[in-house]
């Protein structure tokens, strides 16, 4: 069953100014889809970059400020990393799941399984400076739906993207790490296809597909940091993005 049977829009949003902490991230997301002469559907998906979020939430480290342990020290001479960043990545992760030189893959506090515990330089205020991840993602995207709802009465969908690696592929891609408003696995075991027969394996990612899709226009670059997707039949929910990740027990690579 497609989740957009009449087709896709998907349309950036610009004009919103560089985000600094405390910034009121809501007020400025209602102001770009105003002045890009939108009007936001029950249905709508607002995808936002993971960094301006964290930004505006205060989720920023100067390395400047940071003493690097003896682990951190030992880590990043085998990683070829600077020690004051590896201790950062430490603090942010349950534990370290691939060391090579030149790569840190970890296990978030969140759960999530990526490079470098999600601790980036890139789009940072400037050096030394390095953006963490939203303390709660899914927190940060019930609060950007309840702050556009009672600025608008509008309650669009709301998923925080961020860019991360594959296993098996080359190449990165945005996956969603925080959602609000829908359910963010779309399960068709049960149902049939085309032919006939009984799906029993179908679950598809919906929240990673809007997240991907919207990258193609938000971008690495360029000051585009969101982008509002419509013409989606999605299902309401408030579960957020939990269902998304792979428990341990069913993950054949931990």
């Amino acid at each position: 069953m497609s989740i957009a049977p009449n087709g896709l829009n998907i349309t950036p949003l610009t004009g919103i100014p560089a985000i600094q902490p405390g910034d009121d991230l809501a007020e400025l997301l209602v102001a770009a889809i105003a002045g890009s002469d939108l009007s936001v559907g029950p249905d709508d998906v607002l995808v936002v970059a993971q960094k301006v979020v964290s930004k505006a939430e205060g989720a920023v480290v100067n390395l400047a400020s940071i003493v690097p342990g003896e682990e951190a020290r030992e880590l990043a001479t085998m990683v070829r990393k600077d020690p004051r960043l590896v201790e950062v990545i430490l603090a942010n992760s349950t534990r370290i799941v691939r060391k090579v030189p030149g790569v840190l893959i970890t296990e978030t506090r969140h759960g999530f399984i990526c490079a470098n515990a999600g601790v980036d330089a890139s789009n940072s205020y400037r050096p030394d400076t390095v953006i963490l991840l939203p303390e709660d993602p899914d927190r940060s995207a019930r609060d950007l739906r309840e702050g556009i709802a009672s600025r608008t009465g509008l309650a669009p969908a709301v998923v925080i993207s961020d860019t991360f690696n594959r296993p098996w592929r080359q190449g990165s891609i945005n996956v969603a790490i925080g959602t609000a408003g829908f359910v963010p696995l779309q399960d068709s075991r049960g149902a049939r296809d085309d032919n006939g027969a009984v799906l029993r394996a179908t679950v598809v990612s919906v929240a990673d597909e809007i997240a991907a899709a919207a990258q193609l226009v938000i971008g690495e670059t360029g000051g585009v940091p969101a982008a509002l997707v419509s013409g989606l039949e999605l299902q309401t929910s408030d579960e957020g993005s939990a269902s998304l990740l792979r428990r341990a027990d069913t993950d054949l690579f931990r």
